[in-house]
C-alpha cells in the first residue's frame, strides 16, 4: 500500500508540475513558458519525484515503465496491475486539481486541456503515422535510459538525474507532435477533462507507449552484459 501511494502521489506531481505549467505558464502573455518551459518542468517532476518517493516505490509513475520493467525482469508481476490503477488514479487527480484551478478564472474554457492528440488536434498537425512512430520511439529510448540509470552497474546516485533530463529531451521534440505523452496515465488523466476527441484518439496514447517500452526492455535484456543486481 506504500509504494501505491507513492505511485499515486507521484503522478499526481507529475501531471499537476508538467500539465500544469502547459496550462496555466505556457503561453501566459509576458511571461510564458513556451514549449520549452514545459519540456522542462516535466523533467523536473520525474527528478524530484525520484528523489522523494523512488526509494518506496522506484517512482514509475507511468504505466508503460511498469510494463516495461517487468518485461526487462525488474518489477513484480503481482504488483503490475495495482502500480497501474495507482497511476492512473494519480494522474486523474492531479488533472481535477489542475481544473478546479484554472476553472477559477473567469472565461475558462476547456481547450485541448494539455491532452495528447494527432492529427487536427497535433500541435503542429501532424499524421496519426507520425504521432504513432514518435511515441513509439521517445518510449522505447526512455526505457532504455530508465533500465541502464537504474542498473546496479550504474553510477549511484544520478538515475533520477538521467531520467528526468530524458523525459525533458524527449518533450522538446515530441511536443510539436503529439503533445507528448510516453504515458498513457498522463494522457488518460487530460483527456478524461477534454473529453471527445482526446478520448477517441487516446488509444494511441496506451498502444504507442506500452510497445515502445516492451520493444526497449527485450532490447536492453539483450544488450547488458550482464544481470542486474
Amino acid at each position: 500500500m506504500k509504494k501505491l501511494i507513492a505511485e499515486f502521489i507521484g503522478t499526481l506531481w507529475l501531471v499537476l508540475g508538467g500539465c500544469g505549467s502547459a496550462v496555466l505558464a505556457a503561453g501566459y502573455p509576458e511571461l510564458g513558458i513556451g514549449f520549452v518551459g514545459v519540456a522542462i518542468a516535466f523533467g523536473l517532476t520525474v527528478v524530484t519525484m525520484a528523489y522523494a518517493v523512488g526509494h518506496v516505490s522506484g517512482c514509475h509513475l507511468n504505466p508503460a515503465v511498469s510494463i516495461g520493467l517487468y518485461v526487462g525482469g525488474r518489477f513484480n508481476k503481482k504488483e503490475l496491475l495495482p502500480y497501474i490503477i495507482a497511476q492512473v488514479l494519480g494522474g486523474i487527480a492531479g488533472a481535477g486539481i489542475l481544473f478546479l484551478i484554472v476553472s477559477g478564472k473567469p472565461g475558462f474554457e476547456i481547450g485541448g486541456f494539455a491532452a495528447n492528440g494527432y492529427g487536427a488536434h497535433s500541435p503542429d498537425g501532424y499524421s496519426l503515422g507520425a504521432a504513432l512512430i514518435t511515441e513509439i520511439v521517445m518510449t522505447f529510448m526512455f526505457l532504455m535510459v530508465i533500465l541502464g540509470a537504474t542498473h546496479s552497474k550504474a553510477p549511484k546516485g544520478f538515475a533520477g538525474l538521467a531520467i528526468g533530463l530524458a523525459l525533458t529531451l524527449i518533450h522538446l521534440i515530441s511536443i510539436p507532435v503529439t503533445n507528448t505523452s510516453v504515458n498513457p496515465a498522463r494522457s488518460t488523466s487530460q483527456a478524461i477533462f477534454a473529453g471527445d476527441w482526446a478520448i477517441d484518439q487516446l488509444w494511441l496514447f496506451w498502444i504507442a507507449p506500452i510497445v515502445g517500452a516492451v520493444l526497449a526492455a527485450l532490447v536492453y535484456k539483450f544488450i547488458s552484459p550482464e544481470k542486474n543486481d
